[in-house]
């Protein structure tokens, strides 16, 4: 029963004709899950606020509300160079009400993942992060596992080179690894289903 009567207050207290002043920040909700593996243009993204926005100390956006976007731009990440890419335009604003209204805010920051996507140069794009360091790590882990089956065959086989063989393995083993990592994609940007993302209005948006 509260949480249906502060509800209704919250909807009351929805300031109809209020201005979302220029540099409000918003926090939005992912309720779909998109990535870069998958996405193309034109498919929509679906998001809820979840943080209100308080105009003369009035809700004008409460928690909760709607908002839709959609891909513009989506790029994978290539085998050898060209990290993954993603550009979402919002566009619609519902409020709990079922007033719908015309937005576009732009993308202030992404909530990152172990590889570090974050907002690149361009507007509203999210770039992935380098996978420069993964891939040395990669290739360090085959060039080492590489060296110690050198020198365990080496040994095996009566020899006295040990170091000869572990250098030999560690070449072999790093030569693999350059390659896996040659022939694997690089990370793709992902926005799994409850992770955040930080908008700014640029201009400010009247609520009709």
């Amino acid at each position: 029963m509260r949480s249906f009567l502060a509800f209704a207050l919250a909807l009351a207290a929805t300031a109809a004709g209020a201005e979302i002043p220029s540099g409000t920040h918003l926090l939005l909700r992912m309720q779909n899950s998109i990535t870069t593996r998958t996405a193309k243009p034109g498919d929509y993204v679906y998001m809820q606020t979840g943080s209100p926005v308080s105009v003369d100390n009035a809700i004008a956006v409460p928690v909760g509300s709607h908002v839709q976007g959609v891909v513009t731009y989506a790029k994978r990440s290539g085998k050898v160079k060209g990290r993954a890419e993603l550009a979402i335009r919002l566009e619609t604003l519902t409020l709990p009400n079922g007033h719908q209204m015309k937005l576009q805010p732009r993308l202030a920051s992404v909530e990152s993942d172990a590889n570090g996507q974050k907002i690149g140069d361009n507007e509203d794009h999210i770039k992935q992060g380098s996978s420069v360091g993964k891939d040395a790590k990669q290739i360090a882990i085959y060039a080492g596992s590489g060296a110690a089956l050198g020198a365990i065959i080496n040994r095996e086989e009566g020899g006295n080179g040990a170091l000869r063989g572990a250098g030999i393995g560690a070449g072999a083993g790093a030569a693999v690894g350059l390659a896996t990592a040659l022939l694997s994609r690089g990370d793709e940007v992902e926005l799994r289903q409850g992770s955040s993302l930080d908008v700014v209005f640029d201009k400010p948006v009247t609520i009709e």
